[in-house]
């Protein structure tokens, strides 16, 4: 099971090989093929002859990222307890094409859709597994229920008659949707006065199920020196029930907001066996990890989030059932706080752009000048007669509080 390739389990490269098969940019049933396969070899020179027939043909990927393809692309990835990473992913590659989802939207189809993949890091097995039985496909004929299965693949065919051709028996590396390891996706989106416009946290993998509903104290780091300097301190007031926060990792705090937020246990916690707490974020964290981690909170603390303006002690509460994640400071008191600043004072060149123009979570971390504009030609209509998933726009920032 070690060799070259992506790993063999679901991170974020092989998520986003699962979101193109959904969109229509890889062949059905190529993303979780060996590397160094004879089989990914035979779909190299077929993904060869279909490039060339799809110029030939007309076809672009704009006329494939649509209202349905993206949520068969997210159920698909909340289906296999995919990375949290789609989710930013998904929201830049609408905004391209003139789309919006939106948190709200994330949020229904991850509730109305089954966990279905046994594979680590949220299940027992491996990616090749899953590929036995029956890749990608396979867990699209298991929700195939919430599919859009009109919407065309890669090779023109829609999924309907790409899962007519093939045929899917019983494997431990997928359950059925009757019986699936959670009744809902193993993506949750919430909302809250902590995270007005979002945050995600993945519910599937190593986790203390308790936590998730669960009330503490904060105890906050500010941006990722001021977390190693301080997490392993034996002097550090935290306790098991306390809930850490890291902010200022954002987007623009960062900047580029990296791969951080899956904090570590306190090493004093971790030598008494605790191994999940509630953890805070504005980053991102690796499809691979797992635990009680809640991320991309949006607005982010360096452009003007409540996440900013919270202080060690404060009181936080996580309801994942509720989709909720708040905080419990009385309006005055915020008022009266100091909000965090941003760290980044760039005064030309790229990082002076990006920290004008890059957008936040909830418009995919693109810069706003690389969305789609256009005139719609009705309610619920796009160029082409796409489905529109236009939600509400974000607030216009300006500035460092875009």
């Amino acid at each position: 099971n070690i060799g070259v390739g992506t790993c063999n389990v679901m991170g974020t490269a092989t998520t986003m090989a699962a979101v193109a098969e959904m969109l229509g940019f890889a062949l059905p049933g190529s993303a979780l093929q060996g590397a160094a396969s004879h089989t990914r070899r035979q779909l190299a020179r077929q993904a060869g002859a279909q490039i060339v027939a799809n110029v030939k043909a007309g076809l672009r990927p704009q006329d494939l990222v649509t209202g349905h393809s993206l949520e068969n692309a997210f159920r698909v990835v909340t289906a296999l307890g995919g990375s949290t990473n789609a989710v930013i992913h998904l929201e830049a590659i609408a905004g391209r094409a003139g789309l919006d989802i939106g948190p709200d939207r994330f949020g229904r189809w991850s509730a109305e859709t089954p966990y279905v993949a046994n594979v680590r890091p949220g299940g027992a097995l491996l990616l090749a597994d899953l590929d036995e039985a029956g890749g990608i496909p396979a867990v699209v004929n298991s929700i195939r229920h919430l599919i859009h299965t009109q919407a065309p693949t890669a090779t023109g065919r829609s999924w309907d008659e790409v899962l007519a051709e093939r045929v899917f028996g019983g494997h431990p590396a997928l359950a059925p949707a009757r019986a699936p390891l959670s009744g809902r996706g193993a993506l949750v989106m919430l909302r809250g006065n902590l995270a007005p416009r979002g945050a995600v946290l993945k519910a599937a993998g190593t986790h203390d199920p308790a936590l998730q509903q669960h009330r503490g104290r904060a105890v906050v780091f500010d941006g990722i020196a001021d977390l190693n300097a301080r997490i392993d301190d034996p002097d550090l007031d935290v306790d098991k029930d306390s809930i850490l926060v890291l902010r200022g990792m954002g987007v623009l705090g960062a900047p580029g907001m990296p791969e951080v937020g899956h904090i570590p246990i306190p090493a004093k916690l971790h030598r008494q066996g605790v191994r999940d707490m509630v953890r805070l974020s504005d980053a991102r964290m690796s499809g691979t990890s797992t635990g009680t981690v809640v991320l991309h909170i949006t607005p982010e603390a360096a452009a003007g989030g409540p996440l900013g303006l919270l202080r060690t002690g404060d009181e936080i509460e996580l309801g994942v059932a509720a989709g909720t994640i708040r905080h419990f400071i009385p309006e005055a008191e915020l008022a009266a706080r100091e909000p965090f600043r941003n760290p980044q004072h760039p005064a030309r060149g790229f990082a002076w752009l990006h920290q004008r123009l890059v957008l936040q979570p909830d418009a995919g971390c693109d810069f706003d000048f690389l969305r789609a504009r256009f005139q719609g030609t009705g309610a619920g209509t796009a160029p082409g007669g796409r489905t529109d998933m236009q939600a509400p726009q974000s607030p216009a920032y300006s500035g460092d509080g875009r």
